[in-house]
């Protein structure tokens, strides 16, 4: 019996935490998307309510990043834009409130150096692939505290049942975020 408990405390040991290591920055941290309008100018907006966390995991050298934005804390330049947008044929905040991105496990290097970070968006209740790339960060792989990640996107947005005024708009829409680390 004691072999079992000793063989369990190593098991247990062993296995990463699911605690986070950072945290996304709320106050900080932004996330952005933009989509074409009649070929002529863009419709934009901004979220301000962005949070989330990044887990390490040391041994692999990799690290997943999770982000929740919400969806109501879109700022735009016209209230009559923000309420299109909010919309059931756009985000359908009331419906789905909050946007949520999930990386695979990336490397560290990359998180400090950029490049190519794939996941997964939820965006209306429909969750599909995505790449972002991410910019420089130019910060220490082993220190991501005060790191600011800079990922850019593009989705189409009828992979994710977002069909309205096909005729106006762009199907794709350009996604961006700028995410603050911090500790947890």
């Amino acid at each position: 019996m004691r072999h079992l408990f000793a063989a369990i405390a190593l098991l247990l040991s062993a296995a990463p935490l699911a605690a986070a290591d950072l945290r996304i920055d709320p106050v900080h941290s932004r996330a952005e998307f933009s989509v074409r309008l009649l070929w002529v100018s863009n419709v934009s907006g901004a979220f301000d309510g962005i949070r989330g966390d990044v887990s390490i995991d040391h041994g692999a050298q990799t690290a997943v990043v999770r982000a929740d934005i919400d969806t109501e804390s879109i700022r735009m330049e016209s209230a009559r834009l923000r309420r299109w947008v909010l919309a059931p044929e756009f985000f359908d905040a009331v419906h789905y409130p909050t946007i949520h991105f999930e990386s695979l496990p990336t490397p560290l290097l990359l998180l400090a150096q950029g490049g190519d970070v794939e996941g997964k968006l939820t965006l209306r209740g429909i969750t599909r692939p995505v790449t972002f790339h991410l910019q420089d960060a130019r910060c220490s792989p082993e220190s991501l505290v005060g790191c600011v990640l800079q990922l850019q996107g593009t989705i189409d947005r009828t992979d994710f049942e977002m069909r309205g005024r096909r005729g106006a708009l762009s199907d794709r829409v350009n996604l961006g975020m700028a995410i603050v680390l911090d500790a947890p």
